[in-house]
């Protein structure tokens, strides 16, 4: 529109845009997009072929037809059934896997709750204390994990006393016991009817969501606080016991003997197993430990005061208003080093351990022969719970973050 001398309103017409084919950004980009999927779907074709044909040339097997196989050895540790000689190449794959992933979700565990701890006491206005927590995250931080993992094994867990001589960890009730052959411990053995009682405890865990849910937003409306902590406790033992003695079910344990040179019975972990959960448990922690102190700092000093000025007492202030801000900038390193634990875990070979590298891309590579295959799966399985570690807090992560308004 354009006003002439008159003073009216008089229409004018826009240029006519002329199309570009070649200068026109739509077309640059789907172009970009379609070379770049053409180049990567040629290196994927030239590395397969090409594999494919250096294998035909050395007579070498190809295919996945080995996990149907049955794998003539035996390991030290298993979660499922498995015998040698009956069982398959893919049963050991899944016995390594489940192997890593115990080892991994337990590391994942205790280094999280040890990390958050030295975290927060490196900033303690205790001089030892911070002291003590900043020597321990230097001297582990920057020593090498495999060092770290042989340390534990070698000079700690081996020199442990024989089992004639256990450790009775259970102060004298001989229910667990630790030597240089393992960690020894009673085992649960149910009945029929308990599966009652893990619904109840399931129910309970539900029951604390929603209690948490609820006690968070009465908080918002009335400014109240409720006694989470004490009543989702008592709710996790209180209906679990409950459904536990009416449905009249037992719960019998089966407790280590010492039979010969050796305990029977329970349950039993590997010295390996032990060292390479202490190794990353340490290593991970005091990683996690300098995230967990930068976060905190990244909180404004400001909160801290206002939490204290409206009475809160320094445990609450710190539980209540710093750490749910940190989380801010904790979440972000705390999906790598999540993700470094279970990778990390394949040291594990230094010392025996079966995980899936050792058991599966080790000792049946070296029976069944099918290096691309197998190195291919041990990949593809890291791949895949580094990936679904990382879906899982990114959702996280984005709930913690500020959103602008």
């Amino acid at each position: 529109m354009a006003i002439d001398g008159a003073g009216k309103t008089v229409a004018t017409l826009k240029p006519k845009e002329k199309f570009d084919f070649f200068h026109d950004e739509r077309v640059r980009s789907v172009a970009y997009q379609i070379l770049t999927a053409c180049v990567v779907g040629w290196l994927a074709w030239y590395l397969i072929s090409n594999t494919a044909h250096n294998l035909q040339v050395r007579g070498m097997n190809t295919g996945f037809g080995f996990l149907s196989a049955t794998a003539g050895f035996d390991t030290d540790f298993k979660l499922i059934e498995y015998k040698p000689g009956v069982g398959t190449y893919g049963r050991i794959f899944l016995i390594g896997c489940l192997n890593t992933l115990l080892v991994s979700f337990f590391a994942i565990i205790f280094s999280t709750v040890l990390g958050f701890a030295v975290g927060v006491l490196r900033l303690s206005s205790n001089w030892l204390v911070a002291r003590l927590a900043l020597a321990y995250v230097e001297i582990v931080r920057n020593t090498p994990l495999l060092l770290q993992i042989i340390f534990w094994y070698v000079g700690v867990f081996a020199l442990l006393p024989r089992v004639k001589n256990s450790l009775d960890l259970s102060a004298g009730a001989e229910v667990a016991f630790l030597n240089n052959r393992g960690l020894y411990t009673a085992w649960p053995v149910p009945d029929d009817l308990f599966w009652m009682t893990i619904v109840a405890f399931l129910a309970a865990v539900v029951g604390v969501f929603v209690l948490r849910r609820w006690a968070h937003k009465r908080q918002d409306e009335t400014g109240k606080q409720f006694p989470i902590w004490s009543a989702s406790i008592a709710l996790l033992i209180v209906l679990p016991y409950l459904v536990y003695l009416a449905s009249g079910s037992t719960l019998n344990w089966d407790v280590p003997t010492l039979q010969g040179f050796n305990f029977a019975g329970g349950a039993a972990l590997p010295p390996a197993f032990l060292a390479l959960l202490v190794a990353l448990v340490s290593y991970h922690a005091a990683h996690l430990a300098e995230a967990v102190r930068a976060g905190i700092l990244s909180v404004e000093k400001g909160q801290t005061e206002a939490a204290l000025a409206i009475g809160l007492r320094p445990k609450k202030a710190i539980s209540l208003i710093i750490i749910p801000q940190a989380m801010r900038a904790i979440v972000p390193p705390m999906i790598s080093l999540w993700m470094n634990v279970v990778k990390n875990s394949s040291l594990a070979i230094a010392i025996g351990y079966s995980d899936v590298v050792a058991l599966f891309m080790q000792t049946a590579l070296n029976q069944a022969g099918y290096a691309v295959e197998m190195v291919g799966m041990t990949m593809a399985f890291y791949m895949f719970i580094s990936l679904s570690i990382s879906g899982v807090l990114n959702i996280y992560n984005k709930r913690v973050q500020l959103e602008e308004r």
